[in-house]
């Protein structure tokens, strides 16, 4: 049986990817540790590894995997942003990933994100708990009416699109692409700038490329409308944290949350109850009221685990066997 390598894997992992694996027989070998240079030769030369957001895929470490033995990269998830695609081509090995498990899984938590900050609910949450039963400071306001800008109409933003517009938003699109689902809906594509300008909340549910590196820095904080909602489920770099921080601070945003973060790789998918954080910029966003902060979990549903682990045992298949995969990540 083909060996696979499934790196940074977590007992959510262990299950979805053990189940889907009755129908591939491969074998699985999970290892707790994040893929980086000091933990390349986990991987023992087996013929593919599994990687997810955080594990490090560069030009070094693939170096290493191909001359082990490696012949595939998949990733299980849809992102790709931290594999160096020149390089895996220059040594001949293959790169697939996950582009759909569970749209619905991102875009449900992205709704939740809002309707949760909005209303103040982790707040609520906590007061209750302590015995704190007074209203003042949780008013929220009514979607319906709102304008929400959403970025990125792929097949997560859609979605997120959709759902705002059955709470009667005015939905303000910014995607190269238009889709024509929407544009029946009602939905109005514009670009950034406007989307900034008008928005009274601005989601973010686009891919991490060159081009969307710190969409949202110093000079777009300015350009938001003031007190907006800034909500990101995408990947963390598309915000300057530091740029969003300053926002807060002057007003101009009135409320973040976030589900990603720019330097997560050292801080998410661990306990790290007993410590003390020395990400001093996230430390700070951790001192405001108006910030809720998850730990990229939007994509944790069973129907995404699910699809996640079969998508990428089936790319493997395909890979190893010599078939066609479907979805290799090619270098843009």
């Amino acid at each position: 049986m083909p060996e696979i390598r499934v790196f940074s894997a977590k007992n959510y992992d262990r299950v979805g990817f053990s189940e889907a694996n009755e129908r591939h027989g491969h074998d699985l070998v999970f290892l707790d540790a994040r893929l980086e240079p000091a933990t390349v030769e986990l991987a023992g030369g087996a013929p593919a590894v599994c990687v997810f957001v955080n594990d490090v895929v560069s030009a070094p470490v693939l170096e290493a995997l191909a001359a082990a033995g490696t012949r595939c990269v998949a990733l299980r998830c849809a992102g790709y942003n931290n594999v160096d695609l020149a390089a895996a081509e220059r040594l001949g090995l293959t790169v697939v990933h996950v582009p759909a498990y569970s749209p619905n899984a991102v875009a449900e938590h992205t709704l939740a994100l809002i309707l949760a900050l909005n209303r103040r609910i982790h707040r609520a949450y906590n007061r209750v708990r302590d015995g704190n039963f007074a209203l003042d400071g949780l008013v929220g306001v009514d979607l319906a009416g709102k304008t929400v800008g959403v970025v990125g109409t792929g097949r997560i933003g859609a979605i997120v699109a959709r759902l705002l517009w059955h709470l009667r938003c005015h939905v303000l699109a910014v995607d190269p692409y238009h889709d024509q689902h929407l544009l029946d809906l009602g939905v109005e594509y514009v670009d950034i700038d406007r989307a900034l300008a008008e928005s009274d909340i601005i989601t973010l549910n686009c891919p991490l490329t060159p081009e969307t590196r710190h969409l949202i820095d110093a000079d777009a904080v300015r350009r938001m409308r003031r007190g907006a909602m800034l909500v990101n489920t995408g990947r963390g770099a598309l915000v300057d944290t530091s740029a969003v921080i300053d926002g807060l601070k002057s007003g101009q945003i009135g409320s973040v949350a976030l589900d990603v973060y720019e330097e997560e790789a050292d801080l998410f998918f661990v306990d790290r109850s007993d410590e003390i954080l020395d990400d001093d910029v996230f430390a700070r966003l951790l001192t405001f009221h108006n910030v809720l902060i998850t730990a990229h979990q939007a994509f944790l549903t069973r129907e995404a685990l699910a699809a996640i682990a079969e998508t990428t045992l089936a790319n493997v298949t395909s890979v190893l066997d010599g078939s066609d995969p479907v979805n290799v990540v090619q270098p843009g």
